[in-house]
């Protein structure tokens, strides 16, 4: 099967390729049961390269490749592999096991209504979870406690906040350098987000407030919580087996 380059027959292309993709892998019935809609259009290269190939199979042509951190559309999942376009517009297949999904801020049934005010120091923001919430709440009290004003929550930084606690968990790792997203301010532009300054505290810890306790016991910890160049915040608070909870608070200025 050819794989062709997008022009204003993409979609009516891409119907084909799933298509043929559905017919080739096994019969039509097995075909049809393989066959998911995926929760998100984007995911992430994980692989230092990955190939696209023509077809949902290591048996099918490379027509392409992707490198490391790279962004790509996906259109649906059919057994391990994904059928996806990459940036120079290629449509073709790639397997799972090297792309990670990037759900948008607000997924997994929260609301992403954005912010209200309550009247107090605090920001109630519906998007977030308990953890975070009462994280993001002791953090804007130490704020202003100490004359400054209370931060915000931008919802891309909390995505990305999110992903990278999620990501030391999964692989393991208690870093400010994720080893598929870099840096803090890598993954940050990487997530398509702009900023004038940026910075980033990590802990782990059994409790919400300890975590706070810990970062404010440390010096650059808490320089980074009482910056006044920082205005905007993203706080991710994922469970852990080996820490209770794994902490990640993204810091921004605009």
């Amino acid at each position: 099967m050819r794989i062709f380059r997008r022009n204003i027959k993409t979609k009516l292309l891409l119907g084909v390729f799933l298509f043929t993709s559905l017919m080739l892998f096994n019969n039509k019935s097995t075909a049809m049961l393989n066959y998911q809609t995926v929760g998100t259009p984007t995911g992430i290269v994980t692989a230092s390269s990955l190939n696209i190939r023509q077809g949902p199979g290591t048996n099918f042509k490379s027509v392409t490749l992707v490198n490391k951190n790279e962004y790509i559309r996906i259109f649906a999942k059919i057994g391990d592999w994904y059928i996806v376009q990459t940036d120079n517009n290629y449509i073709g297949a790639a397997s799972s096991n090297y792309i990670r999904l990037v759900y948008p801020s607000g997924s997994n049934s929260q609301s992403s209504s954005g912010n209200i005010s309550n009247g107090n120091t605090n920001t109630i923001t519906s998007q977030l979870t308990a953890d975070e919430q009462e994280v993001f709440d002791l953090i804007n009290a130490k704020r202003v406690a100490n004359g400054l004003t209370a931060l915000k929550i931008d919802d891309e930084l909390q995505n990305v906040a999110r992903i990278k606690a999620q990501d030391m968990v999964e692989y393991n790792y208690f870093s400010h350098t994720s080893p598929i997203y870099g840096s803090p301010f890598d993954m940050i532009k990487n997530f398509g987000i702009k900023y004038k300054t940026a910075g980033e505290n990590i802990a782990g810890n059994s409790s919400n407030s300890g975590a706070v306790n810990a970062w404010m016991n440390s010096s650059g910890h808490k320089a980074n919580i009482l910056n006044t160049s920082f205005n905007y915040t993203g706080i991710g608070v994922v469970k852990s087996p080996k820490y209770g909870k794994v902490y990640v608070q993204m810091f921004m200025g605009k």
